[in-house]
This record gives C-alpha cells, structure tokens and sequence, in this order.
C-alpha cells in the first residue's frame, strides 16, 4: 500500500513539474529549427531538474519512514507487554488434603487425649508419631477399624494403652498435642506402618521386644 502511494506520488510531482517547465518555455520569433533546439535544450534542462527533485522527494520520503520506525515498534513492544500481561494466570489455590482418616469431634478428642497422656513429656515430633501408630493400627487388618476401638481395645486382662487403664487418657490434650494429631491425620507415614510403640527403659513385655525396630524418638521405640 505505502509502495502504491509512493509511486503515484513521484508520477504526480513529475506531471507538475513538467507542466511548470513547459509554461516557461517562452516562444521567440526565430526560425523553426531554433525553436526545436531552444525546446530540446530546456527539456533536456527540465529532466535533469525534475530528476533531481524526484531523488530530493524520495530521500525526504525515506528519512520520513525511518523516523517512524521507532515508533511502530515501540507501539508493537507495548502491546506485546499487554498481551503478556493479560496472559498472567492466577496462582492455584491450595487444595485441601485429604487426611488419612476421617474422624468424628469425639474420636479426634479421644485421640488428642491419648496422645497427650502417652506422650506427655516427649517431643513435637514424638507426639506425632503416637498418633501416627493409632491411626496405622485403624488402618491394618489386625486392630478395629476406629480409633475409639483401637484406643479401648482390651488384650488379656488390661487395655491396650496404659494412659486408659490408669485414667490418664481423661485429662484434656495440650494445643500442641492436637496440632501433632492434625499432622498425622494430613502427613505421609513417616514409621514405615509402624503398630506398636513402648519405652524400652521401663516395658516388661518379652514378647514386644522382638518387633522390628524402625525408629527411636525420644524415650519410644517405634516397631512393626
């Protein structure tokens, strides 16, 4: 299109500078080959002038375009930065985690309480791994499948846990004791399944002994 319009620019400027010239040419009483010759020489003079504006012309014409150029592509980065910009996606929001177990107020109270009463005196990460246990004896084959049955089930002639026999598990949980069941509930099994759990300084059961071993924390043994 620009290419189009230069073209008929430079053939219109040539048109009315040829007609300028031949209105100059003035006609002088002389003989027919004078007036042919004197015609000849000023059009000879006519393009050189006409030749010489037409290359003024497309050098003002060219010196045009190029200080134009910034400004096309300024404007053409500008809206690619718009473009990117409107792009931007929001940040995901965060999922929530699915936890292990799905517990009702009162099992997650009675949970809060064991950990409390059995892991009084231990560690953060102590604690979590109590909890971690009771929610991995729920989940296998060989313990009831809530943690009220796990916490109450009773194996010979005494509950599973010594905080329900002694009473210790009716005391309320600290807040952090309840912030490591809310952990165990929403974190991976960091006891590779543990199911048992006891004090080796103080434990009278041969047969517990003989679990494998995963981990030690604080004054627990952590075994499967």
């Amino acid at each position: 299109m620009r290419a189009m319009f230069k073209k008929k620019f430079l053939i219109a400027c040539v048109a009315t500078f040829t007609l300028i010239g031949l209105e100059n040419v003035t006609v002088e009483a002389v003989s027919a080959d004078s007036i042919v010759k004197e015609n000849s020489n000023k059009e000879l003079d006519n393009q050189v002038d006409i030749q010489e504006d037409i290359t003024i012309l497309e050098e003002w014409m060219s010196q045009n375009e190029n200080s134009e150029e910034p400004k096309v592509v300024e404007m053409q980065s500008s809206r690619a930065e718009t473009e990117v910009s409107s792009k931007k996606t929001v940040p995901e929001v965060e999922k929530d985690i699915e936890p292990r177990l799905n517990l009702s107020n009162g099992e997650r109270d009675l949970l809060n309480r064991l950990v409390e009463a059995e892991a009084k005196g231990e560690s953060y990460e102590g604690k979590v791994a109590v909890a971690t246990v009771v929610i991995n004896r729920v989940k296998s084959s060989q313990f009831p499948d809530t943690v009220s049955g796990v916490i109450n089930e009773v194996v010979g002639s005494a509950y599973a846990f010594s905080p329900v026999q002694n009473g210790e598990i009716n005391k309320p949980a600290s807040e952090e004791a309840k912030q490591a069941v809310e952990e165990a509930l929403t974190s991976e099994d960091v006891l590779n399944g543990s199911i048992y759990f006891y004090n080796p300084d103080i434990a009278t059961d041969e047969w517990i002994r003989t679990r494998e071993i995963v981990a030690t924390i604080g004054n627990h043994v952590f075994a499967i």
